[in-house]
């Protein structure tokens, strides 16, 4: 459990104050951060509200600060303010910055923890939850005389590469890297198709971490797709520097030379990838030179934290995000939920894109997919 997304993301819980208002994303990181600080405390789950500073580090930033500052508060983010240079140091030491947006009620914690409590609860309810089940069919089960005339009670069959087979009335999927392989399977949309992007991490050597005591972060910049460097730190101690953003070529490639000809076939022949990556050239050029040299990436660092230089840090883990992408090279932005027609398809709720910050969100949208559910299935 939590082998994948879950187990390799950066263990901030959200505030909400990137996103579009309005949009789900934004309703429901708000609500699902306040609702994992509340499970946190029910279950007795470690975490830390260590706060995060997003910092201008020049001048023309400042104007993208602040109405970051507006969009959060129209967001309902709480606690949030501009602070100066003094107020910057005052709280990160090492840190420089013009001006930065303080949002205090940023944590961390470790989503392993919290899915492997959420499958504990999920198996007390009287659920059953089986690993190691690689979906290649699903397909409707033929009714028999013997059957009643409401014909059979669980009538889709889904199908695994074993050929063991699991007889079910209604599904929800939620697949991440393989949503749209699931939803083809099903026989709805394969769009959005999902393009997998390798995100490799630095970590500061343990002697150096007294640098860094909360979350550090860069101003987006609108015209690229990723939110840049930042510093992280982890429940364990440790700081995480990055992601940077590249290509993987293969679903579950975690390591720069992980190839699945299947899953590079599936990127490069879609015709939404290729037009995502000649809009951002340059962009992907220069994270491809970062992820090989570890200078590039420390000087992106430096920007924030001077004191910090290629000796204090070394290569540590990489996630891989499942990225939903449209034909027209449109990075899809918010979660998407949909099903599909005809006798499967009317029975399935898909989970299709679900990004960061889906872990801190997890029980706003699991209480959405509830409400969904018994809606379209009518329960």
């Amino acid at each position: 459990l939590a082998h994948h997304q879950s187990g390799h993301n950066s263990g901030v819980i959200h505030s909400g104050i990137y996103y579009q208002p309005g949009s789900l994303k934004a309703k429901l990181c708000v609500q699902g951060a306040a609702l994992c600080y509340e499970y946190c405390d029910q279950k007795g789950i470690p975490y830390k509200q260590c706060g995060k500073l997003i910092v201008a580090v020049e001048q023309d930033e400042i104007p993208r600060l602040k109405a970051l500052y507006e969009r959060g508060l129209q967001n309902n983010v709480r606690g949030l303010k501009l602070i100066g240079a003094k107020e910057i140091q005052a709280k990160e030491p090492f840190c420089r910055g013009l001006m930065a947006l303080d949002s205090p009620y940023t944590g961390i914690v470790d989503y392993k923890q919290v899915a492997q409590s959420y499958a504990e609860d999920f198996r007390e309810a009287g659920g059953t939850i089986l690993t190691d089940f690689e979906v290649t069919n699903m397909e409707m089960a033929r009714e028999s005389s013997s059957e009643s005339e409401d014909g059979l009670k669980y009538p889709v069959i889904v199908r695994n590469s074993k050929g063991e087979e699991i007889y079910c009335r209604h599904i929800v999927t939620c697949a991440g890297l393989y949503s749209d392989r699931l939803s083809e399977i099903s026989g709805c949309s394969p769009e959005p198709r999902i393009v997998p992007f390798r995100g490799d991490y630095l970590v500061l050597k343990p002697e150096k971490c007294y640098m860094v005591k909360g979350n550090i972060y860069p101003v987006p910049n609108p015209r690229f797709p990723f939110l840049g460097f930042h510093f992280t730190p982890r429940m364990d101690g440790s700081v995480w520097l990055g992601p940077n953003a590249v290509l993987a070529f293969k679903r579950e490639g975690y390591k720069l030379f992980d190839f699945s000809t299947g899953d590079f076939l599936d990127a490069v022949t879609y015709s939404g990838l290729w037009k995502l990556v000649l809009r951002n050239l340059s962009y992907g050029a220069n994270e491809m030179y970062r992820a090989c040299s570890l200078s590039a990436q420390v000087k992106q660092l430096q920007k924030f934290i001077p004191e910090v230089t290629v000796n204090d840090v070394r290569r540590g883990p990489s996630g891989v995000r499942a990225q939903a992408l449209d034909s027209n090279g449109n990075l899809v932005d918010d979660f998407v939920f949909d099903g599909g027609s005809g006798d499967i398809g009317s029975r399935i709720l898909h989970v299709r894109n679900a990004p960061s910050p889906a872990a801190t969100s997890s029980l706003a949208i699991a209480k959405m997919i509830a409400d969904e559910v018994k809606q379209r299935f009518e329960l």
